[in-house]
């Protein structure tokens, strides 16, 4: 992690890769009569050159998915030799 993360909040956490892209994280509520929707966001902005970034709108269970996905990525990135 960078030095220019920030902790979570309500409204949402970020911080900067280091190729200069910032990850924002959020929850997305959308009030609507018959039934309310609630999404994690992921917005990957632009990198150091200006090229654009994309974003996602995940259900809570897609959400995890992701994370459990990333979490197993991380370790195996982090051990030697392979």
């Amino acid at each position: 992690m960078t030095g220019q993360e920030r902790p979570g909040t309500a409204e949402g956490a970020s911080f900067v890769t280091s190729c200069g892209r910032r990850i924002a994280v959020k929850c997305l509520r959308l009030a609507s009569p018959e039934k309310p929707i609630s999404r994690v966001t992921l917005d990957v902005g632009q990198d150091r050159g200006g090229e654009p970034g994309t974003w996602a709108a995940l259900t809570a269970d897609e959400a995890r998915d992701l994370a459990r996905l990333l979490l197993a990525q991380a370790s195996r990135a982090e051990r030697p030799g392979r």
